[in-house]
């Protein structure tokens, strides 16, 4: 046992807690009888539960076998083995009388003599407290073994009065501290996984393939379940434990206890109930949840009754409220809806639960009076047995029973808090079969239909499984409505009375050179009016207008040396009110109304006279040199003070001089101790962790100072390392540190390029396999260590695994690193500085730059504590949004989006100076997603532009040609010769369109040197205007070319689809008018052809008669 600690201060707490009671109770009470008390423990493998080895449990954290404790009014007394006292020393320190408990001795024992010397002198501390004729004792505890027979034969022989305790201690230890709630409610996890990841899954298969499993084998499957970590996560398995065998039951047969054992008959499918319970580091949990496969509409009815009264139970289960009065709120609820139903109620609801599953002395039922206590865990269970089902045919199902039951803790004020929180409702637990028949039914409906179990006759799905069921999105949504209306309720609570944005003026110090004037140095050159360096008060003394005036260094700013012509000059800069001080240089004056120097320059001559050793100036030099020594010696000082403001001092770390402490080696360190990288060993002491250099310096990290303790191994990664996030700040290295972390390389950071190797070859193979080996080997070390470290501090430091599978990519400083989600943080550990996230003290997330066109986005962590500046994540990307969003979601966490980047500081002033003001006004309801109105100003955006193949673009290329049509009956009939001239050309071929468009080219640039000689020049642009502007039902838009280049934009419509007479309304040239025109602009694929546009270029555009159209002409010819 010598590796084992025990927690002083939970020990000290708990006894002084049970003194406490035993001093305050009455001479009527059983504990005011007592005069004192007698706790043995033997060695009895089948005894799981017992009074003795709870209260060694609670006290200790461990069972100590063959040992035997009696509790006087002036000390307590411990009889046991060697290994086991040395055990105990840990807690006699000597100032047990600091704490308010008696002393305490540890007795040693003596096999020589079978301790009757040692019993003796028990009976004599017996004797001589209080009356000494009363011994508490817990009566039902009787171990077997040599050392309990003869205690209890020695006990028997002095004839002292015995009575039984156990209901008394059991009230003392039933409030729960932090600690322990913290255990049981892994325990309750641990409980909530086995029935819904394991036990619920495994019934659905059973009635999906119908086939027969007995009870008992299903029960035992449980317990193998228990170890296994597909099922049970974020616990250690070693120190797991049923509570009892799992008890499952259906067919008819039911007994609503918790001492009965599942038998062999095969599971039936009707009503199946199950109760079981899991137990971690000795605390205990239990759930139990009742199926229902095909109930009827009575049923339903019947469960759902259940489910209220189990609630009513649970709101009454109050601190101060006594346990009858709960059991009678129960009673009176059955009686007013379902009075017949009074005689199959459970003959009580439940009972205290702890170290030990069931306490008998706090049940809830008609007898008990003693009063609920904030901090009680009870396990609340209670249902209907024999119930009768009227539509069965089956004998099986003609009785049937209902049994729900949760683990709760009382509360102060309100109703108990659940701490499993397994779904109970009938859609949770119904279980609805379909025959093939009805599939066939619905076989039109399959689309819609949910995915079902199909095999055999029959499938098995649970109701929440119907296509009732709501999205993931809208599920995600709705429950992020209810986290933003409880986070503005919680946080104005929060910050409720509390005042808000007067900081504390930094006050700059002022540091005096010279106390009194006799301090004040009397050298030479003082006296001769020469500036001198007092090294030892860190002062220079100037003279001003003949006077030696000292100045601190601190009041100098900065100096500066220059030389020009014959004199060199030394300038000296003070601190003043209005001159720019340095980050950390203090932000306000003591005295800003005095009087203040600026700035002093001296110059002194470098002409060395004759009989001088050196030149005058060689004073302003030394001075110079000097005062920059000092300058630097006080800064730097001054840095070493402002490192340690903050720091809170730490315990002294309590070495463990045993060899067998849990310890790795060849680790390094981040950030370094020097500049170096220096490897060394850490080691798990008492109370903390010490990291020792190769070259020895020590560093050391206390249980009670690590905030967060991480494990992150080497998968996916370079390095396997430990990552402590602490409470408070450590110095070493002359800094203080928040994030110490020890790692060590798991294979080859960087490659070395220059190897020219076969990638078959033996040696690159070999290396790999030797790499494999490695992370495994060091996986496990630190897996150990882990395991070890939690073991001896009884889970006061717990290390926690980063999901790797859940990981994003992100940038919280410079690099882009990937940020993994672990139990109860967001971190990055392999990049330093590292980023660590405490998801506790988030009050809500931020996403910035969420717009569809941008490939990432930004995530804000706004804290709890508003003077806190907000943590950032930049460039995620977009891809990530859906899974961080789920994760938060799953952790609770509200999160709001918007496409700005928000001044996150301002915010934050605006909300600490007027807290009341901001929620008020809708608090965070601000970062929602925008208005409406927003919305449709977007959507006038969008409608902007149409595109082509669009409805809309249809059906507005529809009324333009209806219109072209109801033009062409106005036209004469030369222009309906023209237009069937066209649609014969629409028939050609590309050899012959590639032909013309050539010849046309030709003859524009024929009619170009006709303009410049000014034969056809006006009549050319006056035609080219003409047919530029009107809206011709040959024209093209401006972009696209009167020669048809590009066949599907040619003019003369080249591919028969689009022709003038057979195309899409859309595609063809007579719907070209102007509101298509701007849109074409964009989509204009070259623009070297402008020179063919008609856009008002008359000199480059021939008229229309000479292009196309002369074809036609020809034609009817």
């Amino acid at each position: 046992m010598s590796g084992l600690s025990v927690d002083k201060d939970a020990f000290y707490r708990r006894i002084k807690r049970y003194y406490s009671s035993w001093k305050k109770a009455d001479e009527e009470d059983v504990l005011g009888k007592m005069d004192a008390m007698v706790v043995a423990v033997g060695v009895d493998e089948d005894v799981v539960y017992s009074k003795s080895m709870a209260m060694q449990t609670w006290l200790f954290g461990y069972e100590l076998t063959d040992c035997i404790i009696v509790f006087c009014e002036d000390g307590m007394y411990f009889l046991a083995s060697k290994k086991k006292i040395e055990f105990l020393r840990q807690v006699e320190n000597g100032k047990e009388n600091d704490h308010g408990i008696p002393s305490i001795n540890l007795v040693i024992r003596d096999k020589n003599d079978k301790d009757k010397g040692n019993f003796q002198k028990l009976m004599d501390a017996i004797k001589s407290s209080k009356k000494g004729k009363t011994v508490g004792e817990f009566s039902k505890d009787k171990f077997p073994g040599d050392f309990m027979t003869a205690w209890r034969t020695v006990l028997d022989k002095e004839s002292f009065e015995k009575i039984d305790v156990s209901g008394p201690l059991a009230y003392v230890m039933a409030p729960k501290e932090e600690s322990e709630m913290k255990t049981i409610q892994k325990a309750s996890q641990v409980t909530m996984d086995l029935f819904n990841k394991y036990l619920k899954q495994q019934i659905l298969d059973i009635i999906d393939t119908d086939r027969r499993v007995k009870h008992s084998k299903l029960a035992d499957g449980v317990e193998e379940a228990l170890q296994n970590k597909k099922y049970v996560t974020g616990v250690d398995t070693s120190q797991l434990d049923m509570c009892y065998p799992a008890i499952i039951q259906s067919g008819g047969n039911y007994s609503l206890k918790f001492s009965v054992v599942s038998d062999k008959n095969s599971l039936h499918f009707g009503a199946i109930t199950i109760a079981l319970g899991a137990r971690y580091k000795s605390y205990c949990s239990n759930i139990v949840r009742t199926l229902l496969v095909e109930p009827t509409e009575d049923i339903q009815n019947n469960y759902n009754f259940l489910v209220e009264l189990e609630e009513s139970v649970i709101t009454k289960l109050q601190h101060g409220v006594k346990l009858c009065d709960v059991y009678q709120k129960a009673v009176s609820v059955v009686k007013a809806e379902k009075p017949k139903f009074l005689d199959k109620m459970t003959k009580n609801l439940g009972f205290a639960m702890g170290i030990e599953f069931r306490e008998g002395s706090l049940l809830i039922g008609p007898k008990t009076t003693v009063q609920a206590r904030k901090g009680m865990v009870f396990n609340i269970n209670l249902g209907f047995s024999g119930l009768e089902n009227k539509a069965s045919k089956d004998k099986a199902d003609k009785t049937y029973a209902l049994f729900i039951g949760d683990t709760v803790q009382v509360n102060e004020g309100s109703a108990a808090t659940v701490l499993t929180s397994l779904k109970k409702k009938v859609k949770h637990i119904g279980i609805f079969l379909k025959n093939e028949s009805e599939q066939d039914e619905e076989e039109e409906e399959k689309e819609e239909a949910p995915i079902l179990l199909g095999r055999g006759r029959r499938t098995t799905v649970l109701e929440s499984r119907t296509r009732t069921e709501i999205s993931a999105e809208e599920k995600r949504q709705n429950k992020q409505k209810e986290l933003a209306e409880k986070l503005n309720e919680e946080a104005k609570e929060r910050l409720k009375g509390q005042t808000g944005g007067t900081e504390e003026k930094k006050i700059r110090k002022s540091n005096v050179s010279y106390k009194n004037k006799s301090l004040m140095p009397q050298q030479s050159e003082v006296k001769e009016l020469r500036i001198y360096v007092d090294k030892k008060y860190e002062t220079i003394i100037l003279p001003i207008f003949g006077v030696p005036s000292p100045f601190h260094i601190s009041t100098i700013k900065n100096i500066s040396q220059s030389v020009e012509g014959d004199y060199t000059y030394l300038r000296i800069n003070f601190y003043h009110p209005g001159s720019s001080l340095g980050r950390n240089e203090g932000g306000v004056f003591l005295q800003p109304d005095a009087t203040f120097l600026k700035e002093i320059t001296y110059r002194s001559s470098n002409t060395k006279e004759p009989g001088e050793i050196s030149a005058p100036s060689s004073n302003l030099n030394t001075a110079f040199r000097l005062i920059k020594e000092v300058q630097k010696k006080f800064k730097t000082r001054e840095a070493e003070e402002r490192e340690k403001e903050g720091i809170v001092k730490q315990d002294t770390l309590v070495i463990n001089a045993n060899r067998g402490n849990p310890k790795l080696k060849d680790l390094y360190m981040r950030p370094n101790i020097v500049q170096k990288r220096i490897s060394g060993t850490l080691e798990a002491h008492t109370n903390g962790f010490r990291f020792t250099s190769i070259r020895g310096d020590k560093v050391d990290i206390l249980y009670n100072n690590i905030k967060h303790a991480f494990f992150q191994p080497c998968d996916g990664e370079m390095i396997i390392l430990l990552h402590f996030h602490l409470k408070h700040a450590i110095m070493f290295g002359k800094k203080k540190h928040n994030d110490v972390q020890l790692y060590t390389e798991v294979g080859e950071i960087t490659t070395d390029l220059g190897k020219h190797q076969h990638m078959h070859d033996r040696d690159d193979l070999h290396a790999e396999q030797a790499e494999r080996e490695l992370r495994q080997k060091l996986k496990s070390a630190f897996k150990s260590f882990c395991e070890k470290v939690e073991a001896i501090t009884r889970s006061e430091v717990e290390f926690d695994t980063p999901f790797r599978d859940l990981g994003f990519y992100g940038v919280p400083y410079r690099s882009t690193v990937m940020l993994q989600p672990s139990s109860g943080c967001l971190l990055n550990l392999t990049e330093w500085p590292p980023f660590v996230v405490t998801l506790e003290e988030v009050e809500l997330v931020h996403f910035e730059r969420v717009q569809f066109h941008l490939k990432n986005f930004d995530m804000v962590f706004i804290y709890k504590e508003y003077s806190r500046k907000p943590a950032m994540v930049n460039s995620i990307p977009m891809n990530s949004l859906d899974n961080v969003k789920e994760w938060l979601n799953s952790c609770d966490i509200h999160y709001t989006e918007g496409v700005q980047s928000l001044n996150w500081a301002k915010i934050l002033k605006t909300i600490v100076e007027d807290p009341e003001g901001f929620f008020d006004n809708g608090g965070w309801s601000f970062l929602e997603p925008e208005s409406a109105s927003e919305g449709d100003d977007d959507d006038s955006e969008e409608d902007a532009y149409v595109p082509s193949g669009s409805d809309a673009s249809e059906s507005e290329s529809e009324d333009y040609s209806d219109e072209s049509n109801w033009s062409d009956e106005e036209e004469d009939s030369e222009e309906v010769d023209e237009d069937l001239g066209s649609s014969e050309e629409s028939g050609k071929d590309w050899d012959e369109l590639e032909e013309e468009a050539r010849k046309a080219d030709a003859e524009a640039v024929y009619e170009q040197d006709d303009d410049r000689r000014g034969r056809t020049g006006r009549q050319t642009v006056s035609s080219s205007k003409k047919h530029g502007t009107q809206k011709s039902r040959h024209g093209s838009t401006p972009q696209k070319s009167r020669h048809g280049s590009t066949p599907q934009k040619s003019r003369h419509g080249s591919t028969p689809q689009k022709s003038r007479h057979g195309s899409t309304p859309q595609k063809s040239r007579h719907s070209s008018g102007t509101s298509k025109r701007k849109h074409s602009d964009k989509d204009t694929p070259n623009k070297k052809r402008s020179r063919h546009d008609s856009g008002g270029r008359g000199d480059n555009k021939r008229p229309r008669h000479d292009s196309g159209d002369r074809h036609s002409k020809k034609k009817r010819r």
